[in-house]
């Protein structure tokens, strides 16, 4: 029996953020405890298939936890991840397409496909105009996005970690819709998933240097933006020994707010971008977090693919 619900998530209010306060609703699907996050402007288009995994509803041991992780790891085994992947895609209504999962490496590789790869590729973002093909990215913290242009009928997924946004990969996506498929960027709907957020995402100041010199708007993506190279002041005036202590070493960086900003300088709508607020670090019962669980953690995957 299949239910749906409607999901909340009040983002946490910093100074930084224009957006403090803002509900964004999804909706749940739920069959046979698989508990499945969608757009419903998404889920209006009957040609398009769309969806964000959840944890529950698996196969696989996870500390004594059945849990639905759909990602190859070592703590896992191979039929317990195929039998989640056969139940997600079953519950999404998706099990007569062919799941394209990429060997994700952090970089701003795109792949377009016709058919299904007979090998394993490497990358981080596929596109297709192809039906019967579903395209999937996995995710435990990273930023997970799904593109899609309803009047051409293609679609995206996108792999999108702190590297990858460096690279502006969502960008590069959308040009690749273009080239392809003749897109235009404001016809493009785009849905980024769950992810760890600005409030949990901890990364050292080289890493805002990087951001810095690729952005001008970059410090508006971090709680309190931070080269390494600024004195600081309150321990100055405290005299902590030796006198002048260098700052914090790291900074909080919010990868959804960076991509959402991308995708509007790409020219994609603001009405037209639907952001989860799901911390996976905070939402533990509910998400993977690599960050909090290292090595033991599983694999979410975000799919999108045409009926």
């Amino acid at each position: 029996m299949a239910s749906t619900k409607t999901v909340t998530a009040k983002r946490s209010a910093r100074k930084s953020r224009p957006d403090v306060g803002v509900r964004i609703a999804w909706t749940e699907l739920s069959v046979r405890g698989v508990r499945i996050l969608q757009v419903p402007a998404l889920s209006k288009l009957s040609w398009l298939i769309h969806g964000f995994s959840t944890k529950p509803g698996g196969v696989s041991d996870q500390n004594g936890e059945r849990v639905l992780s759909l990602g190859f790891t070592e703590w896992d085994t191979k039929d317990n991840v195929l039998e989640n992947r056969r139940r997600f895609q079953s519950a999404l209504g998706a099990s007569d397409l062919q799941l394209v999962s990429l060997k994700q490496i952090h970089s701003d590789v795109i792949r377009l496909f016709d058919a299904a790869p007979s090998q394993s590729c490497q990358g981080d973002a596929s596109v297709t105009n192809r039906p019967g093909l579903l395209l999937g990215v996995q995710t435990a913290d990273c930023v997970p996005i799904l593109l899609v242009d309803p009047k051409k009928r293609a679609v995206a997924s996108i792999h999108a970690g702190w590297r990858g946004t460096l690279q502006r990969i969502v960008v590069k996506a959308i040009g690749q819709l273009q080239m392809h498929f003749k897109s235009k960027p404001g016809d493009l709907f785009a849905a980024i998933g769950p992810s760890i957020g600005g409030c949990c995402y901890e990364v050292g100041t080289e890493v805002a240097t990087q951001f810095l010199s690729q952005f001008a708007e970059a410090p508006e993506w971090f709680d309190e933006f931070r080269t390494g190279d600024e004195p600081n002041p309150i321990q100055w005036l405290n005299m902590m020994p030796p006198g002048h202590q260098p700052p914090p070493k790291n900074v909080l960086l919010d990868l959804r707010k960076a991509n959402r900003a991308q995708l509007l300088g790409a020219g994609v709508r603001a009405s037209n971008i639907f952001v989860s607020g799901l911390c996976t670090a905070c939402r533990r019962d509910l998400l993977f977090s690599y960050r909090k669980e290292g090595p033991q953690s599983g694999r979410l995957l975000s799919v999108i693919g045409l009926r």
